[in-house]
């Protein structure tokens, strides 16, 4: 079995602090980040929509698209070393909840964290992209 480590921006290392405490050392464990596709998305269409298509090596959505995948691999890199032993990476893009989902399948454990307002106590300490995980992860989730 596996272990799934979510790494996002804002959780990341209390994601791997947990996933170290509670997995053993010879257990398989994945960092997975996903880049949502939204924003490079609506940097594609404004542009197609201003200047028409066919104008793609100055499109500017390619290079939102570059700098979100350096940012997970820097991100990764983090996570990795804090993590300090072998791990897989999965950095994935497209509608961050299924993605994280359907990369979880089968797995012994996904590890993600309270992502929204931690201000108030209650479910609004979960973002969508993490409401939706938890509701529908077919693997034990751990929220940190």
């Amino acid at each position: 079995m596996s272990v799934v480590v979510w790494i996002t921006e804002g959780t990341w290392a209390a994601c791997v602090d947990a996933a170290l405490r509670r997995t053993p050392a010879g257990e398989r464990l994945v960092l997975l980040h996903v880049t949502d596709d939204d924003v490079a998305d609506a940097a594609h269409g404004a542009f197609a929509g201003l200047l028409g298509r066919g104008h793609g090596p100055r499109d500017p959505g390619t290079r939102v698209e570059e700098l979100a995948r350096a940012a997970a691999e820097e991100l990764a890199d983090r996570a990795a070393a804090r993590l300090g032993r072998p791990a897989e990476r999965m950095l994935l893009h497209g509608r961050t909840g299924q993605e994280v989902v359907a990369a979880s399948a089968g797995a012994g454990l996904l590890v993600c964290a309270r992502d929204g307002d931690l201000a108030v106590p209650g479910p609004h300490t979960l973002g969508p992209a993490t409401r939706f995980v938890v509701d529908h992860a077919t693997c034990p989730v751990l929220l940190v």
